[in-house]
């Protein structure tokens, strides 16, 4: 049974069909690569499986059970975690200060609640050291270099104990040594049995560490294959539209 399975989803904006029928199955341990020209409907796709907004037709199976989401909290619930292009941290707080960001640890004196931030500290020190990241907790935000700030984001995600994360475009405007540190964050949750969905642009990224890549094009799927039996040259193709649906 699939973890995640989406069944001809569709999604209208007036006259507009941003997707028409895609179907998509992801199970765990498992990196989709998900690419197509603005406009194909990745981030729209993404922003449906997150709860942002609801699909105008079509299914959402989670472990073989229908859900419905109306907001993003919801696919939090059920361990759906996004880490978005701009990674929405506060770049005046801590890397622990923003992993815990909304589900503090506090201490108890009767009636009196403090945070704990020594226990925070602690948590995300044992983050970090799951990820292998060089990332410290007291470290701000503000002072890290783009590959650290995603390390800050996928911790995040470890902390709630996700089943699936959305990553889109984790390596934008980033060096090309902090992008081999995020491939690594990602082949790191995937060994630990998370699901993930890889929205990038960069055809080398997705090639190193997707185990199927997806093509959207116009809002329908054109593709949906392994790794290893596609190459940059097809996707580029299908991509554009010199190459037919596969």
């Amino acid at each position: 049974m699939a973890l995640l399975e989406l069944q001809s989803i569709t999604k209208n904006f007036g006259a507009i069909h941003a997707l028409v029928g895609v179907d998509l199955e992801l199970n765990p341990g498992q990196v989709l690569g998900l690419m197509g020209d603005n406009g194909a409907g990745k981030s729209t796709l993404v922003k449906i499986v997150a709860g942002n907004f609801p699909a105008s037709d079509g299914a959402i199976r989670l472990e073989g059970e229908e859900v419905h989401f109306t907001k993003p909290v919801d696919a939090r619930k059920k361990g759906i975690e996004v880490v978005y292009q701009d990674l929405a941290l506060c770049n005046n707080l801590t890397a622990a200060a923003n992993i815990f960001l909304g589900r503090e640890m506090k201490r108890e004196f009767g009636p009196i609640k403090i945070l704990n931030y020594q226990a925070m500290f602690n948590r995300a020190a044992g983050l970090f050291k799951e990820l292998k990241s060089e990332t410290r907790p007291r470290d701000v935000v503000r002072q890290m270099s783009g590959g650290q700030r995603q390390a800050v984001a996928i911790a995040r995600t470890r902390l709630s104990q996700a089943k699936i994360v959305l990553m889109d475009e984790p390596t934008a405007a980033i060096s090309v040594r902090q992008v081999a540190e995020v491939l690594d964050l990602i082949r790191k949750l995937r060994d630990q049995g998370m699901a993930i969905i890889l929205i990038s642009h960069r055809m080398p990224d997705v090639f190193a560490v997707c185990d199927r890549i997806m093509v959207l094009r116009r809002g329908q799927k054109v593709a949906d294959k392994a790794i290893s039996d596609s190459s940059p040259e097809e996707v580029t193709g299908l991509i554009t539209g010199a190459i037919e649906s596969s």
